[in-house]
Formats: C-alpha cells, structure tokens, sequence
C-alpha cells in the first residue's frame, strides 16, 4: 500500500505463558504465532515492515529471515512506546502511515486492518486507535472520551481509578500515525506512571493537548483483536484459526467429515474431493492431492501425496513421498526419507524408513523395511526384515524388480537380490541373489517319527493310542 510503513511489537517475554520459549514463538496451528502478524502486514503490501525484537531476539530473528523481514533490538524492555521509538532510525525517512501491530494478536485480518486505515485518513487524525467494547474490561487501557464522545485518552488498568475501570470500550494495541507526528510525540512523553515505562498510549494525551486531531475507531470484532498472554488463551486462539483453515479447506472442495476433530495444519495444502475423516492430524507443510482418503487416527507430517492415494486408519507418516494411487495401511509406519511410488501398498504393521518402493510394489503384513532399494512389481512376504544396523553402522538392501521375497525373510545387509529372483520363505539371507535364481537360507527340516516327549523328571509321556479300525 502507497505511504504505508508497519511496526510490529515483539520485544516481550510472555511471563504469563510460563515458558523457556519467547510467547510469539509459540506455535499456534502449526507456525510460530509471530508469523501470523507478519503475513497479514505483509499482504497489505507495505513500503517498509520492521519487526521490534528483544526477548530471545536472535531465536525471532531466525524464524524471521527466509521472508527477510527487517528486524530491530529493543535491548531493555522500557514500554510501548520505547519498542517503537527504537524503530526511528529504520523510518527515518518515511513520512507517510505508520501500522503499528503486536505480534500477539494473530487473528486480526486483512480487511479490519484495511477498514481501520481508511478511517484513520478519512478522519485526518496523527493518530487514531483501534477500539473494541467488551463484556469484561478487567487488564486493559480504558478508552477515554469526552462528553461530544472525541478520544480524549487512554488508561491503563492498573493506574484507573473506580470510574474509569467502569468503562468498557478499550485499547486493542493497534494504532494509525502519521510518521512525523508519531516521532515526534514520542520524545515527548515520560515515564510518569506505575511501572516506570514509556507508554505509546500517552502520545494520544499528547495529540489532544496540543490539539491535533486524534481518533478512537471502534471494531465490534472482539476474537480478531484479542492478544494471548498465557496458554489458555494460546488455545483458545488455536481453535479459532483452525476453524478458519477448515473452512477454508472445504470452501475448495476438500470433504471433512468432522471438524471439530480434525487438525489440519496452517501451510497443508489439500486437492478437492479429498475426505478426511475424524481424529486425524495433517501437519506442517504437508500436501496432498485430489481424490485421496485419509482415514480416521491418521497422522501426516511434512509428506507429499499424490492423488487418488488411500491412507488407511491409524496410519503415521513422516516426511515421505507417495505416490498416486498408492495404498497405505492400517496401522503403517512411514519414517523420514520413505518413498513410495504410484500404485505402491504397504500394509497393516509395516514400518518404512529410509527407503524406495518402487511402482506397483507391496509390502501387505508385517514387515521392516530400512534403507532399501525396491524395484517395480516386487512382492514383499509377510515377517520381511531388512537387517540394517550392524551394531556401528546402517547398510543399503537393494531389490530388483520383479523380485518374490517369500514370508519370514531376513534379508541381512549389505546384500542385493537381483531382478525376478525368488526368496524362499523363512530364510536368512547374506550373499547377493542372481537375477532369476530361487535362493533358499534355512536349515533343513528333520522329523523324528515315534518320538514321545520326556517330561522334566525323566518319564515318557503316556504314548498315544493307536487309530482303531
């Protein structure tokens, strides 16, 4: 937006949430709650967006970097208006709108913003404040008007007295300046108040005394502009956007049998006609595509599905690739680096990781699979182990395609079986297999006939009687 410039307020620790973890890094549907601030700045297209980091500085900053943000270090915590002061230098120049938003409030959208600034300017004001009215006020500055109904202050809670608490519209934290009046203004004001900090709030009293013009716009939206302080609230903001996602997500065609118990991550990307049924979890920067079903008490993060693809219920799924019209499950374990090509099945309690299955290939009962390579068309018997891990050290298997790996393999690495070679069932298998061969790896089977079973004190069992006629 032309002569727009953001600040977003990042400096605090977040006492109450009681954590080792700045607040705004708290996850909230699955990215840092900080990054919910940026992104709606960011598609209100600014000239300038600058980020007042303090507590746990760096760590923001890390997260911060890939959408090169810039970032500036309010090194002691002195109040609102200190964090915004140590942005002048960034601004300097600018002398146009100055946003200024707190990264803990991550449900205020676009289009409230976009309502507020065109307030703000149509009023002509140097500043204006975002207000709201609510049932309980208690914690918040107070918006103060005088008897035409103009903003004439703003009150924090703990220095109002009995009257002023009495009010209930109050400060969401979001302000409107112009450049040169806020800079200005924020020089001026002093520490004079409970807490010994500078509050942004006192530029207001500012503009009223010296007669500039300054506005309280109100929002009947209370849910957008509430902040988080502790983790009660961290959840119940967490419910909220989920339910935006979800909405979201079946506004474009994705069917959702329950929502009120599906999680689905904020960066997932889902195809239309998907259904996800309940009690699943889709996480992180996961994406799949048309026409799949994810079953109930599924679990996929950061994978990659193709269309047409079935992932069956109780399912776990990491950081893998699968391809179309693969079936997954139930109770299938995929570990990191797995990937499963088109038509791929792996199935009831077979654990992947690390490991290629190749188009058409299955895995249907039971198995391990570690650090292998499987061709196309390849069968892989119940009870299959590949033996990876040595003791030091993991090792490759490779299966070529075409390849029957009878049940009760293990298939001790390093070791490959070449193309359209048989397994016997039951073998233990340490030498390479030639393409087409039939290797067998296991005793042979001795029967003892007219044996009877000694019991512990040295007494045969009583024989059994013969088959009569």
């Amino acid at each position: 937006m032309h002569n727009l410039s953001i600040i977003i307020l990042a400096a605090g620790k977040g006492t109450r949430m009681k954590s080792n973890i700045v607040k705004v890094l708290h996850p909230l549907a699955g990215q840092p709650m900080i990054l919910y601030s940026v992104q709606t700045a960011q598609a209100l297209a600014p000239e300038k967006l600058v980020v007042v980091v303090g507590h746990q500085g760096k760590a923001v900053e890390t997260i911060l970097k890939p959408a090169g943000i810039t970032t500036v270090l309010q090194k002691e915590q002195l109040g609102s208006g200190h964090a915004v002061a140590v942005t002048e230098g960034v601004l300097s120049n600018f002398t146009g709108t100055v946003l200024i938003m707190c990264a803990d409030v991550p449900l205020i959208s676009t289009a409230t913003l976009n309502r507020f600034l065109q307030r703000h300017r149509e009023s002509r004001a140097v500043v204006s404040v975002l207000t709201v009215i609510v049932a309980d006020p208690s914690g918040y500055g107070r918006i103060v008007r005088n008897e035409a109904g103009a903003l004439r202050a703003i009150v924090e809670h703990r220095d109002a007295d009995d009257a002023t608490k009495a009010i209930q519209e109050i400060n969401t934290g979001i302000y409107c300046c112009e450049a040169p009046f806020l800079f200005y203004a924020l020089k001026k004001i002093v520490p004079d108040n409970n807490q010994g900090e500078y509050y942004l709030t006192d530029i207001i009293a500012l503009a009223v005394k010296e007669k500039q013009p300054a506005a309280a716009i109100l929002t009947d939206n209370f849910t957008e502009v509430k902040g988080i302080n502790d983790r009660i609230e961290l959840a119940e903001a967490g419910q909220v956007m989920m339910q935006r996602i979800l909405k979201q997500h079946m506004q474009e065609g994705v069917g959702i049998i329950d929502p009120a118990t599906t999680y689905i991550d904020y960066a997932v990307r889902i195809g239309p006609d998907t259904v996800i049924y309940p009690n699943t979890s889709i996480r992180g920067a996961s994406v799949i595509g048309s026409n799949c079903i994810i079953d109930m008490n599924c679990i996929i993060s950061n994978s990659v599905i193709g269309d047409g693809v079935h992932i069956k219920p109780a399912s776990v799924i990491d950081e893998s690739f699968i391809g179309a019209h693969a079936t997954i499950g139930p109770f299938a374990h995929l570990r990191p680096q797995t990937r499963i090509e088109e038509g791929g099945r792996i199935g009831n309690f077979v654990e992947v990781k690390k490991s290629r299955i190749g188009k058409g290939s299955k895995a249907n009962h039971l198995t391990y699979i570690g650090d292998t390579t499987i061709g196309e068309g390849v069968n892989i018997g119940a009870g299959t182990i590949t033996c990876n891990y040595d003791g030091t050290a993991k090792h490759p298997t490779v299966i070529e395609d075409g390849a029957f790996i009878g049940s009760n393999t293990s298939l001790v690495a390093p070791v490959t079986v070449g193309k359209g070679a048989v397994i016997g069932a039951g073998s233990t298998i340490t030498k390479d297999v030639p393409p087409g061969a039939l290797a067998v790896g296991r005793g042979r089977q001795t029967n003892y006939e007219q044996w009877f079973r000694v019991s512990r004190r040295g007494r045969k069992t009583k024989e059994p009687e013969k088959n009569k006629p």
